[in-house]
Order: C-alpha cells, then sequence, then structure tokens
C-alpha cells in the first residue's frame, strides 16, 4: 500500500470555487454552533466567577471558600466532558459528524436554560446546588462531543491547503462564545442596580439558550454530513462473489473487514492511538489552562473581596476586548499554518505564552482597564496562536473511521486535565501564598509539559484525508 501521503494537486477553475464555497459554508456552521455552545459553556463560567458563589451557596461560608465552591461545580462540567467525548464520538463515527453535533447543541441548550430557571440556596436548600451540579454535568456532556463535530465540519469539507484556515474559523467560535457571554452579563449588569442583578438579572442570558434548541434541530435537518465520513461509509465491503479466486479468502477477509467495521470506533481509537491520543492532550494543557485562568481565574482575583475589588464591568470589559481581539488571530494563526505547519504555529504560541504569564498579573495589578486590558489581550492573542492550527492538527492526527471518537478524547482530556482545575489551583495558589507569582509559575510549568508533547509529533499539514490511509505510529509520533 502507498503510504505516501502528501497533497495530491487540487483541481482547477470552477470545481476549486465550488469546493471553497462548501467548505466555507460548513466552516461557519461550525462556527456559529460553536459560538452559541461555547456561550453557554463560558456564560457559567462568568457567572461561577460572579453571582454563583451568593446564590447557589450558604451565606455562612467565608468568600474564598464559596468562591471554591463554585469553581468546583465549574469543574464538575470538565469531568464530564471525556465522557461526552466517548458518547458523541461513537455517534459520529457511526452515524455522521452532523447528527452527534445536532445531539451536542440540543442538549447544550437545555441544560443551560434550565439553569436559569433554578431556585436560589435561600429558596430550595441543598437542592439549589444539587441541581447546579447535575446541569453542570449535562453541559459538559455536550461539550465533549460539540468540540469534534465543529471541527470536524470545518476540516473534513475543507481544501487539503487551506485546512487550518478552515479549522481556524471553526475555532474563532471559542472566543465569539466567550464575547457573547460576556456582552449578555454586561447588558443585564448594566441596565438594572447591582440588587436585582443578583435576584434575578444574572438569569437572562441563560434563558437565551433556548435558541441552542433550535439551531441544532435545523443542522440535523438541513445540513448534509462531512465528504469524508460520505466517501467512508461507500466503502463499506461488498457482497462476496465465489466464483472469483477462493471463496473461503474471500470470505474471511469480508469476514475481517465486518469484523473491523462493527469494533466500537472508541475502542478502536484506544487500540490504535493510545500513546498519540495522550501526546495530543499533553499538547493541548497549556492552551486550555491558560485559557481559563484568562476568562475565570481574572475575573475573580479582580472582582473579589479576597483580590483586587473591582467593578464587575472592569473585568468584563477587558476581557470581552480580549476576545474580540482573538477572533481574527485565531482565523490567521489556522492559515498560517498551511504555510508553515501546524507545529510551528502552535509551539510558538506555547513558548509566547510561558512568558507572558510572568508579566499577566503585574499588569492586571496596576488596576488600570487599558493595562488589565493589554495584560488579557496579549495573552488571549498569544493563546490563539494555540488554537487556530489546532482543529486541523487534530485532524490530521487520526484516520476517518474513528477521528471524531479519537479528536474528542484528545481535546477533552486536555481540557479537564489543564482548564477545569486551573482556576481551583489558581485560587488555592492565591490563598496559599497571597501572590500571584506562583500562578505564574503554574502557567509556564503547564507550556514546557506542552511544549515537550507538541515536539514529538510529526508535522501532519500536508496529509491528505481523503486518502483514509490507517496511520501508523511512527507516521505521526517520534520515536
Amino acid at each position: 500500500m502507498n503510504n505516501d501521503r502528501t497533497v495530491p494537486a487540487e483541481p482547477d477553475g470552477a470545481e476549486v470555487r465550488a469546493q471553497r464555497t462548501a467548505a466555507l459554508k460548513f466552516a461557519l456552521m461550525g462556527l456559529s454552533g460553536a459560538s452559541i455552545e461555547w456561550y453557554d459553556f463560558f456564560l457559567y463560567a462568568t457567572a461561577a466567577a460572579l453571582v454563583f458563589p451568593t446564590i447557589f451557596f450558604p451565606a455562612t461560608l467565608s468568600p474564598l471558600i464559596a468562591l471554591i465552591a463554585s469553581f468546583s461545580t465549574f469543574a464538575v462540567g470538565f469531568v464530564a466532558r471525556p465522557v461526552g467525548a466517548l458518547v458523541f464520538g461513537h455517534m459520529g463515527d457511526r452515524v455522521g459528524r452532523k447528527t452527534a453535533f445536532a445531539v451536542a447543541l440540543i442538549m447544550m441548550g437545555a441544560a443551560t436554560t434550565l439553569i436559569g430557571l433554578l431556585p436560589s440556596y435561600r429558596t430550595a436548600g441543598f437542592f439549589a446546588p444539587l441541581a447546579l451540579v447535575l446541569l453542570r454535568v449535562t453541559q459538559g456532556l455536550a461539550v465533549g462531543g460539540q468540540w469534534g463535530g465543529a471541527t470536524l465540519l470545518a476540516t473534513e469539507n475543507a481544501p487539503n491547503s487551506r485546512r487550518g484556515l478552515y479549522g481556524g474559523i471553526a475555532q474563532a467560535g471559542v472566543p465569539v462564545g466567550v464575547v457573547l457571554a460576556n456582552l449578555a452579563l454586561l447588558a443585564a449588569n448594566g441596565a438594572m442596580s447591582p440588587e436585582a442583578f443578583v435576584a434575578y438579572g444574572w438569569r437572562i442570558p441563560f434563558l437565551l439558550s433556548v435558541a441552542l434548541v433550535g439551531l441544532g434541530l435545523f443542522i440535523h435537518v438541513r445540513i448534509e454530513d462531512t465528504a469524508a465520513f460520505r466517501q467512508l461509509q461507500q466503502l463499506k465491503p461488498s457482497p462476496v462473489d465465489p466464483s472469483a479466486g477462493d471463496a473461503r479468502l474471500q470470505a474471511s477477509a469480508c469476514t475481517t473487514t465486518s469484523m473491523r467495521a462493527q469494533r466500537s470506533p472508541i475502542f478502536e481509537a484506544l487500540r490504535r492511538y493510545p500513546r498519540l491520543i495522550l501526546v495530543a492532550a499533553g499538547a493541548y494543557v497549556s492552551a486550555t489552562l491558560s485559557f481559563y485562568i484568562l476568562i475565570t481565574y481574572v475575573v475573580a482575583y479582580g472582582t473579589s473581596v479576597a483580590g483586587l475589588q473591582l467593578a464587575r464591568s472592569t473585568m468584563l470589559t477587558a476581557v470581552l476586548i480580549a476576545n474580540v481581539a482573538r477572533v481574527p488571530v485565531d482565523i490567521l494563526a489556522g492559515s498560517l499554518s498551511d504555510h508553515y505547519g501546524r507545529r510551528r504555529i502552535f509551539m510558538t504560541g506555547v513558548a509566547l505564552t510561558g512568558v507572558w504569564a510572568f508579566i499577566l498579573f503585574p499588569l492586571i495589578e496596576t488596576r488600570s482597564l487599558l493595562w488589565i486590558t493589554v495584560a488579557i489581550c496579549v495573552g488571549s492573542c498569544l493563546v490563539s496562536l494555540m488554537y487556530g492550527p489546532l482543529a486541523a492538527m487534530f485532524t490530521e492526527l487520526f484516520s476517518t473511521r474513528v477521528r471524531y471518537s479519537a479528536v474528542s478524547l484528545a481535546f477533552q482530556t486536555g481540557a479537564i486535565v489543564g482548564g477545569g482545575l486551573a482556576p481551583i489551583i489558581a485560587t488555592g495558589l492565591y490563598a496559599r501564598y497571597h501572590s500571584n507569582i506562583w500562578i505564574s509559575v503554574y502557567i509556564a510549568s503547564a507550556c514546557v509539559m506542552s511544549l515537550v508533547c507538541a515536539s514529538t509529533l510529526k508535522e501532519t499539514h500536508k496529509i491528505d484525508l481523503n486518502e483514509h490511509v490507517e496511520p501508523t505510529m511512527a507516521e505521526l509520533v517520534h520515536t
């Protein structure tokens, strides 16, 4: 079998334009779905920093303990994400990318809307935080399947030479979701008194998530599945013709192929790529850890009585501006990876983020909106150098038959190790040392680990996804 996985010459003229138009449609669909789903996920993250400590936990808790308890419910969503990756990965590899993506969107929209209807601790007692945790688990399950769907809708339909660009467009759904969540909370916070916002205003952005259910239904009914998945479906074994050659050999080959086709994609991915999934997850840890420090911990630190005690609007505005700036950087980084390689752009972002970690907090501690915005904006754009190429990089690591399962497992495993625990660990470090320097060390250490993991991966930007070649570990990981 020919394992030359370099990109073949692309067609010219009208066919190229049609392919790029279709690819852009899928990328924009992935962007819109990801934007609204991440809006839900990040809405919770911001609310966990601003209002949940007083809404869903006893008033007898100290502000610091209540904040840690609130961030613990935030972390529960990350624990559920790998389970969601297993469930939706299996669904996406078996019945299609669009179906799994649509179900994940509907599940997320329903869970977030119900959070907006939950009673407070004062009204319902321990039922309130218990119900909050259960709905957060549902959010985690949904987002565990969403990322793989949005990513593959964009990258599996993209031309070989522009896979990074279209993957970067889908990845821009992450900062767009943050922008939408912060705009919603800023609007609610600015339209009413602080007392009214805490009493009921925070619920309004959560209730708006019912729109996600409609988007999921639209995608399921109106959108075709990806070209790579449709081609894979066409490769199912045909009936054996006993008159042609040795019937026993053909029957044996057909049986083997059928058994491989029936094997669970999740177990097949774990059997074929155990080390590669772990290495990819390790490479991603620094991106997700830095990201959640920048959108959750810094907001809590800036507004809480244990931190700088700044106005909510100051921190939300800085995060909002930073993530507006991130959108074009995500897309640009993805495009640059088409020309210079995924690893080079990704590892540049990792290294620079590790350095910026030691500049971030001194700027925030100036208490100036300008310098706080600069601190978060530069940090977010450096994170985008990792996020932009990530969709294409992960897509290219795994074969089509188990790709949804494998990319979801790698992404969500990295997320739980990096993102889910980051706000809790950062808050604990500050409580222990009363200084943010150790949080900078924490971020830099994660960056070192990610650099080591990413350096073991071979460059993949010239792989042709349509060849359906099953890559060996030697092809994708340096020994």
